[in-house]
């Protein structure tokens, strides 16, 4: 019976011999695709030799995908951002998931093997990065952290993904409910804003109005060009048009297909369209909301403008994001469908417009007529009891 093969991805027993001045160090290894080669290495010393030759045979690890227990986790980290960024994720996620392997994960847990990697260790750290940093960086946190595992348990050096079975990020504060503006409200912050000096400066009221509008996010608004708009018709085209930032390579806009930017053609109102044809009239830019030189917009350094005026209209609370808010409730209170308002903020999942996006009403009246036909099962005797006077 002859021996029994390597095991893939392993070495077998070093030998280190002396040729002249210096030490040659060899071994055997079973690569990825079953075939076993020979490693050597040399060096001035039997110690450095063999040193060598151990380096050799990790980085011949590495290169063949195989880790294993013992490797640690900012090894595999840097394996699994090779894989991730091959498949050509947007600017946005790319620069959040190196952000959380930077800031989160590699100094906390990068010297940890992956043996060490248990279910309470991920919980704990990602329970940590929740009460310091916030639930939105804890989640992002256990999305990179789970494709790591995940990258590991595929190469067998773990033998299943810990962060699946962690528990429930804890939020370190209780979520805000929905702002949004009632009709009167937009009113209010509207004529503020479109009599503020500094505003008016900078090129906001217009853009506000457009925004308000339709509903579109200020990455989208600040996209959009002339030849989107139907001014006769007054209808404004967008979908997969975003303005974004990319770090080194400057300001463009980015056409994708996503979930998060579904194509559609917005109805403007009578007032916002005799805004656009206002603005048409004296515009020598391609873009409808270009920056003073005419050229793109950026959404980030205009947020903090529009933020600056929203707090000196009375309004702090208020962000770019709290006219979409606004748009969908008001779309709700009037009596359309929510199907009708995710198709106008470009949502496509009903249940994102319900949930984070209608502002919820103060007295809920549709349950009373329902409500009011179990009275012939209540007691006579409650019939003493003085009824609640409408509203």
């Amino acid at each position: 019976m002859g021996r029994p093969p390597l095991a893939i991805g392993t070495a077998g027993a070093v030998r280190i011999y002396q040729r002249g001045d210096s030490f040659i160090a060899c071994t055997l290894f079973r690569d990825i695709d079953g075939k076993t080669r020979s490693i050597t290495r040399t060096g001035k010393t039997r110690g450095a030799a063999r040193q060598a030759l151990a380096q050799a045979v990790k980085d011949r690890q590495i290169g063949n995908g195989d880790i294993g227990p013992e490797t640690k986790v900012a090894v595999v980290a840097e394996l699994w951002w090779e894989e991730f960024q091959r498949g050509q994720p947007s600017p946005n996620t790319k620069r959040l998931y190196r952000d959380r392997l930077d800031r989160q994960i590699l100094p906390s847990l990068g010297d940890v093997r992956l043996r060490e990697l248990s279910v309470g260790v991920c919980d704990r750290h990602i329970q940590s990065v929740a009460a310091t940093h916030g639930i939105a960086t804890a989640k992002a946190t256990k999305s990179v952290l789970s494709g790591v595992c995940k990258y590991a348990a595929r190469h067998d050096a773990i033998d299943r993904n810990p962060v699946r079975d962690i528990g429930p990020i804890h939020q370190s504060k209780p979520r805000r409910p929905t702002q949004a503006l009632s009709a009167d409200e937009a009113i209010e912050l509207r004529d503020a804003y479109r009599s503020d000096p500094l505003a008016r400066k900078r090129d906001l009221p217009d853009l506000l109005d457009f925004m308000l509008a339709t509903g579109l996010r200020i990455s989208e608004a600040c996209a959009v060009e002339w030849d989107d708009i139907d001014l006769e018709q007054g209808i404004v085209s967008v979908g997969d048009a975003v303005v974004i930032r990319e770090r080194g390579v400057g300001l463009y806009i980015r056409y994708e297909k996503s979930s998060k930017l579904r194509e559609r053609a917005l109805e403007l109102p009578d007032w916002a369209a005799l805004m656009l044809r206002r603005r048409k009239a004296i515009s020598t830019s391609q873009f409808v909301f270009p920056s003073p030189k005419g050229r793109l917009r950026d959404p980030s350094n205009v947020s903090a403008d529009i933020k600056e005026a929203f707090t000196k209209a009375g309004f702090p609370w208020a962000t770019t994001h709290t006219f979409r808010r606004t748009v969908a409730s008001l779309m709700d209170e009037s009596g359309l469908s929510a199907r009708a308002a995710a198709d106008q903020l470009g949502h496509a999942r009903v249940s994102m417009t319900q949930d984070h996006y209608f502002r919820r009403a103060r007295v809920v009246r549709s349950a009373r007529p329902i409500l009011e036909s179990i009275r012939h099962i209540i007691r006579e005797e409650d019939d003493d009891v003085p009824a609640i006077p409408h509203r």
